[in-house]
């Protein structure tokens, strides 16, 4: 197995509050799957994602509890020159905010280089020229103009993409993927796509992070849905999109747009996502779940099979989550 996730509990530890970001997440990735973790903004995707090559910031977070192995190495305690070894070369990470991402002081074309020679034994003209065909990879018109430019000097778009090229410029075994098409005209986005498509059916495994779920239709394998930092419900894509079975889920799906909602208004989730600081006992989606009963409000719903799928949700078996939405 390439990667796997084991019971993770991380929260963030402030002055006023410690709040439970991530509790007690699980899932698997292995090599050729691609694996959608989708869910609102505010759920803990992208918290669940930066730990695995340890990027969020110690403190404030903290993980307290559970394990992140990848490809046989236990990465929660591995001293961090060893884990700085992975990170790069072995384990790609495409950041969502890219101009934050990208140093202000320094060339594209130095940035890219620095990435191939910290881990590549090269000299800076051959890094150059790999940075240049990276760069037109992804959709780039002009990458020698590019190569000269600094982050400021380029649009949001072009930024983002400089972004995906440097996560897969060392083709990593494991990709990291947080929104990575966001700021991407559809044109763009689906080129981009189909080049990360070819990359991890070259043995590589890729986690995409991502609200839209549009882009896991045409991406993921598998699918994990995340509400207010659990897993509510996990399947194989095929599965998932002919029969989601948690409520959340269904929900999603439902305002999704699509050929079959053209003129007619999306349904809306109503409510929103609890405050990490403030989850509500019992099922954390049943202030916002039309098919909730008095005993979702107190009882705390474990994640259970559900014919091929993993769901927390009691409800959802026999098919009653999809009523009433």
């Amino acid at each position: 197995m390439l990667l796997e996730l084991s019971d993770l509990h991380i929260q963030f530890e402030t002055e006023d509050q410690v709040i439970r970001a991530v509790d007690g997440v699980s899932f698997t990735l292995d090599r050729g799957q691609v694996l959608g973790l989708v869910g609102e903004s505010g759920c803990g995707k992208s918290a669940t994602a930066m730990s695995i090559p340890r990027l969020l910031p110690m403190p404030p977070a903290r993980i307290t509890q559970g394990s992140i192995r990848f490809d046989g190495r236990e990465l929660v305690t591995l001293p961090l020159p060893e884990l700085r070894q992975l990170r790069g070369a072995r384990i790609g990470v495409i950041f969502q905010d890219a101009l934050s991402a990208l140093s202000p002081l320094h060339r594209i074309g130095r940035q890219l280089a620095e990435v191939l020679k910290l881990h590549r034994d090269i000299s800076i003209a051959a890094a150059r020229d790999i940075a240049r065909d990276w760069l037109g990879r992804v959709g780039i018109p002009d990458p020698d103009a590019c190569l000269t430019a600094y982050p400021h000097e380029l649009s949001g778009g072009m930024q983002q993409r400089v972004m995906i090229a440097m996560g897969l410029i060392l083709e990593p075994d494991l990709v990291i993927a947080d929104e990575p098409t966001t700021a991407l005209d559809v044109t763009i986005q689906a080129q981009v796509l189909n080049l990360m498509r070819r990359l991890y059916r070259q043995n590589s495994g890729l986690l995409l992070i991502t609200h839209d779920m549009g882009v896991v239709s045409q991406m993921a394998t598998h699918i994990a849905v995340m509400y207010a930092g659990q897993l509510v419900e996990q399947a194989d894509a095929a599965s998932f999109f002919a029969k989601p079975r948690h409520p959340y889920s269904i929900a999603l799906l439902e305002a999704m747009p699509s050929a079959a909602t053209r003129g007619h208004r999306l349904k809306a989730i109503p409510g929103q996502v609890p405050s990490a600081g403030q989850f509500p006992p019992g099922c954390r989606f049943h202030d916002r779940c039309p098919v909730a009963q008095p005993s979702c409000a107190h009882t705390p719903p474990a994640l259970e099979p559900c014919d091929d799928h993993l769901v927390r949700c009691p409800h959802a078996r026999g098919g009653n989550a999809r009523r009433g939405i």
